[in-house]
């Protein structure tokens, strides 16, 4: 018994009560004008009267339902009402598969939602005003119930039993409804298919977007901070004796901090979804301070720069430069002091990218070992991977480390 009335003293099932009545509240000022096809044909019967009126107001509720404020409207006091979890409707937008059956759910849903509505207040109303009226004939009262046309005579004491009962199906009555509705909503008034689609494609392109932006910072901030705490050894040993290399050292690492703390405010605008600044781009062009600000940490760098590199733009460039970059990163991480070699290729069918350096105990000035995420190398695999090219890292004999990477020339800007 207690289970049976546990879900009536729920709110859910209160406000999913108040939400069925409200719908087919909501629908009266559309029944005069679904009494006038009936008030024209007087000569029918009355039967199908009735039909025709419960159809042409169905048809009338479900026009309303094709509005899309309607839907928004409904969506949100079924979240709030019902407790169901709905997620908004896509704003200003049709998806391509709205059309069809999809265009017709949620006319079919308001449909429902009055029919049920209407359904559940006649009949919790009805059996209340009989739980309430057939207690009061106890006194010496009768009273009786018809139903299809049966009548039973209902005295004494069975009219509390009676009473009972009415009760207990309204409260049922009530519960039902609210289940009903519950059941339905996300089926009609939820995304569709093609929304669902939609929504995921955008949730794609935000992911995509979030793991490009953490490969730039991964880039950019693992390199400043690299070459920064090596530039900062290298001025605190030499500080006394070479003063005019110190400072040229601590010039440096403010150099490099400004171009981080850019990225950094960009990176920052956008996972805040707040308005930034346009996106600061590093490309090819950009190589030349990139290697000064590595010869400013003490490396020993040896270029060597073949081919039209003034014709790499767009996505290739940039991409070209974030891959030296953490690979001149790497050098100087894990590399033994000797001399960087960088090669860049650019011919008619791809740009090719090389970076070796010694391996072992690091010598002269540094913090000797720094601390690694791991995700270097994975991150220069995936973003070569996107590129349609070719990535190749490991050690070269046993002294040296060799990376390498060719990129496909027909991909577009």
């Amino acid at each position: 018994m207690i289970r049976g009335i546990r879900p009536l003293l729920r709110g859910s099932t209160y406000s999913g009560v108040l939400f069925a009545y409200c719908g087919a509240l909501a629908s009266l000022p559309l029944l005069p004008l679904a009494l006038l096809p009936a008030l024209s044909w007087r000569s029918a019967p009355e039967s199908v009267q009735i039909v025709l009126v419960l159809l042409v107001w169905a048809v009338l509720v479900g026009v309303v339902g094709l509005a899309r404020p309607v839907r928004r409207a409904l969506v949100v006091s079924a979240r709030r009402l019902l407790r169901v979890p709905l997620p908004n409707p896509v704003a200003g937008r049709r998806t391509s598969g709205s059309r069809g059956l999809d265009r017709w759910r949620t006319p079919i849903w308001l449909v429902l939602h009055v029919a049920v509505g209407w359904t559940g207040a006649l009949a919790s109303g009805v059996l209340f005003i009989m739980g309430l009226s057939l207690p009061g004939n106890w006194l010496g009262g009768e009273a009786r119930a018809s139903l299809f046309g049966t009548s039973v005579r209902v005295s004494g004491g069975w009219s509390w039993v009676v009473a009972a009962a009415c009760i207990l199906l309204a409260v049922a009555v009530c519960v039902l409804v609210t289940k009903a509705l519950r059941w339905s909503a996300p089926r009609l008034l939820g995304p569709s298919a093609a929304e669902r689609l939609a929504l995921a494609a955008e949730r794609e392109l935000l992911l995509a977007e979030r793991n490009r932006i953490a490969h730039e910072l991964h880039d950019s901030i693992g390199h400043t901070l690299t070459a920064a705490t090596i530039q900062a050894a290298v001025a605190g040993e030499v500080l006394s004796a070479d003063p005019a290399a110190a400072r040229a050292a601590m010039r440096s690492i403010e150099e490099s901090t400004r171009a981080a703390l850019e990225d950094l405010d960009y990176v920052l605008g956008v996972l805040r979804e707040e308005q930034s600044g346009t996106a600061p781009t590093r490309t090819l062009a950009d190589l030349p301070e990139l290697l000064d600000r590595l010869r400013h940490a003490g490396a020993v760098v040896e270029p060597e720069l073949s081919g039209e590199l003034a014709q790499v733009q767009g996505t290739l460039s940039r991409a070209a430069y974030r891959i030296l970059q953490e690979g001149l990163t790497n050098a100087l991480r894990h590399g033994a002091g000797g001399p960087i070699e960088v090669r860049v290729a650019a011919g008619s069918d791809g740009l090719d990218l090389t970076v070796v350096n010694r391996t072992g105990a690091r010598t002269g000035p540094g913090p000797g070992a720094f601390p690694t995420s791991g995700h270097g190398l994975p991150g220069l695999a995936e973003r070569v991977r996107l590129l349609h090219g070719e990535f190749r890292a490991g050690p070269d004999g046993t002294q040296h480390w060799r990376l390498v990477v060719r990129l496909p020339v027909r991909v577009s800007a």
